[in-house]
Parts: C-alpha cells; sequence; structure tokens
C-alpha cells in the first residue's frame, strides 16, 4: 500500500513538471506570435507606402503620356492642314511655273532629245579619242529633269559642233594605244575626219568606245590597204594622197581582218591540199628537169648541124652521124635500121620524165576530188553528231572539200601547160633526128645507084 502510495505521489510530480514545461513552451510561443504579427503589420505598412508612392509615380507618368497624346494629335490635325495646304499652294506654283515657262517647256523636250539622239554617236565617235569626256555632258542632259542652264546649252552647242567641224579634218595628235600582247605605248596618230585612225607606222587603230581606249586591229589589213596608210602617215600637210577610207568607222576593217588569207586557205585543204602540192612540186621539177635536157640537147644539136663532117657523142645528132660513119658502106636497108635503132636508143633519154608530168597533171584532180570526198563525209559525221544548228561546225569539212578540189585544178593547169611545153621540146629533137637520118639514107641511097 505503501508502495502504491509512493508511485502516485512520484507520477503526480511528474505530470506537475511535465505541465509546467509546456505552458512555459506556450507563453514562448504566444510572445513569438505577438512579435511577429508586429513585424508584418510594420512590413505591410512599408508596403503600403511604397505601393501608394508607385501608383502616384504611375499616374503621373500616364498623365504625362495622356498630355503628350494630346498634344501630338493636336500636332498632327496641324500638320494635315498644312500638308493639305501645301498641295493647294503645290498645284498653284505648278500652275505659275507653267506659264512662266512658256515655251521653254518645248526647249527642254528639243534638249533633251537632242542629247539623247546625240550621245550615242559622239560616244562611238573616233574624235572622241582625241577630245574624251564629250559624252557626260550630254549623259546629264538627256537625264536632267529640270530645265538646262545657259552653259549646258552652250557646252551642247559646242559638243555638237565639234563634232561637225572634226569630222572634215586630217590632223595629227598624240594618243596610247594598246598593244595586242598586253601593254600600251604612246603613238604619233592621224585621224581622217570621224572615220579611221593610223599610227605613224602605217597600221590601222580602231577606237573602242566601251572601254574608250585606242588598240590596234587582231590582224594587219591588206597590203593594198597598209600601203595606202604608209603612204597617209608619211605625207607632208597639205599633200593630197590616195587613201582607202572605211565609212562604217572600222567595221569593214575589222571584217577584213576576218577574211582568210591565201595562207588560210592552203591549210585549210589538209592532208589531200598538202599531197597535191607535193604532187605539183615533184612535177615542176620533173619539168624542169626534161626542160633542161632538151634545152640543152637542142643547143647541141643545132652546133652540130652547122658541122656535120665532124659527129660528136656529147649529142644526139653527133651520135647517130657517127652510126652512119661507122656504115657507110652498107646497103641502105641495113643503113636504116642502124640509124632506126640509133633513135630509138636516143628517144628514152630525151623523153625522160615527159610521161611522168602527164600522170601528174592526171592525178593533181583526182586527188582534190578525194579531198571534196573526204570533206563531205566529215561534213555528215558532224551533222549526225551536232546538228544543222551551227553552221561554223561545218565550215571546216566545206572548205576542204572546196579547197582541195580548187588546189587539184590549179596543180593540174600548170602541169598540162609544162607537159605540152616539154613535150613539144623533145618532139622537135626527134623531129631532127629522124629528118637528119631521113637525109642520110636519101644520100646513101644515091651513091648506091650512082
Amino acid at each position: 500500500m505503501k508502495q502504491v502510495l509512493n508511485s502516485l505521489v512520484l507520477a503526480a510530480a511528474v505530470s506537475l513538471s511535465f505541465t509546467a514545461n509546456a505552458a512555459g513552451e506556450l507563453d514562448n510561443l504566444l510572445d513569438q506570435v505577438k512579435k511577429d504579427r508586429i513585424s508584418e503589420g510594420q512590413l505591410n505598412k512599408t508596403r503600403e507606402k511604397e505601393f501608394l508612392a508607385a501608383k502616384a509615380d504611375k499616374a503621373a507618368l500616364l498623365k504625362k503620356a495622356q498630355d503628350e497624346l494630346k498634344a501630338e494629335k493636336e500636332r498632327g490635325d496641324r500638320l494635315q492642314k498644312q500638308y493639305a495646304q501645301n498641295e493647294k499652294t503645290l498645284a498653284v506654283r505648278a500652275q505659275e511655273l507653267d506659264n512662266a515657262k512658256g515655251t521653254l517647256g518645248e526647249m527642254f523636250g528639243v534638249v533633251r532629245r537632242a542629247a539623247s539622239n546625240t550621245i550615242g554617236s559622239i560616244s562611238a565617235s573616233i574624235i572622241s579619242s582625241q577630245y574624251p569626256g564629250r559624252a557626260e555632258l550630254l549623259a546629264e542632259l538627256a537625264e536632267a529633269k529640270e530645265l538646262p542652264t545657259t552653259r549646258e546649252l552652250e557646252e551642247l552647242w559646242i559638243a555638237l559642233q565639234t563634232e561637225m567641224t572634226e569630222s572634215g579634218k586630217v590632223v595629227k595628235f598624240d594618243k596610247e594605244v594598246s598593244e595586242l600582247a598586253g601593254g600600251s605605248t604612246v603613238e604619233n596618230i592621224t585621224r581622217v575626219g570621224s572615220f579611221n585612225l593610223v599610227t605613224d607606222s602605217g597600221d590601222y587603230v580602231i577606237y573602242n568606245s566601251d572601254v574608250q581606249v585606242v588598240e590596234h586591229l587582231g590582224k594587219k589589213a591588206e597590203g593594198h590597204f597598209m600601203a595606202s596608210a604608209k603612204e597617209l602617215a608619211g605625207a607632208a600637210p597639205g599633200t593630197v594622197v590616195p587613201f582607202y577610207l572605211d565609212p562604217s568607222r572600222g567595221g569593214i576593217l575589222r571584217l577584213n581582218t576576218q577574211k582568210a588569207t591565201l595562207e588560210d586557205r592552203y591549210h585549210q585543204g589538209g592532208t589531200p591540199g598538202y599531197v597535191i602540192t607535193v604532187v605539183l612540186a615533184f612535177g615542176l621539177l620533173l619539168a624542169l628537169r626534161s626542160l633542161f635536157i632538151t634545152l640543152g640537147e637542142g643547143a647541141k644539136m643545132k652546133a652540130q648541124l652547122k658541122d656535120t663532117s665532124n659527129p660528136s657523142d656529147k649529142n644526139a645528132l653527133g651520135r647517130i652521124l657517127k652510126v652512119y660513119a661507122e656504115n657507110k658502106d652498107t646497103d641502105v636497108e641495113n643503113l636504116e635500121l642502124k640509124l632506126d635503132e640509133a633513135i630509138l636508143r636516143e628517144t628514152p633519154r630525151i623523153e625522160s620524165g615527159i610521161n611522168a608530168i602527164k600522170i601528174l597533171a592526171a592525178v593533181a584532180p583526182l586527188l582534190g576530188l578525194l579531198g571534196t570526198v573526204i570533206g563531205m563525209i566529215e561534213t555528215f559525221q558532224q551533222i549526225t553528231l551536232f546538228g544543222t544548228g551551227d553552221p561554223k561546225l561545218m565550215a571546216g569539212s566545206i572548205s576542204m572539200a572546196l579547197v582541195t578540189t580548187a588546189m587539184g585544178i590549179i596543180a593540174a593547169l600548170p602541169l598540162i601547160f609544162v607537159h605540152s611545153v616539154v613535150a613539144g621540146k623533145a618532139k622537135s629533137i626527134v623531129h631532127i633526128l629522124d629528118e637528119q637520118s631521113a637525109g642520110i639514107i636519101a644520100a646513101h641511097a644515091e651513091k648506091e645507084k650512082a
């Protein structure tokens, strides 16, 4: 019983102790809540003050923006009214300007039209090589939106008058000339009106208006043109000389330099053309050889005819006479056979190469025909591969076809001519041998009858 009471007393003491501790913590918590409430209140008051201050600032900004908007609207209304008033004023002033210009407006149109029409011819004129920069003013006048000034009208007049005046003059001036290989040299140039430019060396030069430089032609002009240019370049002032003038201001000269020369035509014949050349050269060499033999033999035989009593082994007639001298005692028939044999021995040497010339004269046109066939075959092959859209692709083959035919004919004509000449010389020599042989036989026959 006593232990039970002790336990109850202990439990009660513990309970009182626990209750006392809990009450102390609750007081502390209450105090803390009160303190936090005070802090939160102060913080909220601070935030409320800041919010009210910011609200006042925003209200001030809004008021300022509204005032500015109102001011801009009022300004926009004023500007719109001013713009409408300016439009009316401009219309009135434009009408007043048109009334004040009168016929000057027509002059403005004439000036612009004249400048536009003239700018192309002046910029491309070779006179601009001596007087550059004339087209710039014309370009400004052609694009102008306002009336030209008196100075601009004078400049236009001077430009037109300069072109007309200088087109009738032949003058010399120094100008930088572009070389085909690159670089440039300063040369003294003779300008023939508005048509041609010629250097002191006698070369035609042209004015390239695109880059505004004077340059040489891609290839020299033909010989008689160059001779005329050199004569003009070297002529003294006031001297009248003939000159080939190009009225197209270089266009005809460019076309002339693009023409194929004889050398170009020759090479267009290709391999058949080269073979024809070899045939012609070989035939002419044979003709020269035969002509040398026949002329030499003819000269020796003429000398032998003057002295038939002393036959020589160095000419055909002398050898014939020697055969007669060796066979004087034979009868007429044997002597005739001996002389015929001697003539037959001499004939091949006299006629050597003549038949070959005749054959070559017949072969040359055949080779030309062969080149024509080859050129046409190549033409049809190119048509098969590339069609007929570009004639330049077929020009080379067609040139071969035509040039080889011409070359064959050209080679045959001199060969036929020299063959006839050489053959005639050979026949005359053989005729002399036959004539002398017949005379010898006749004289021998008369001696036998006597």
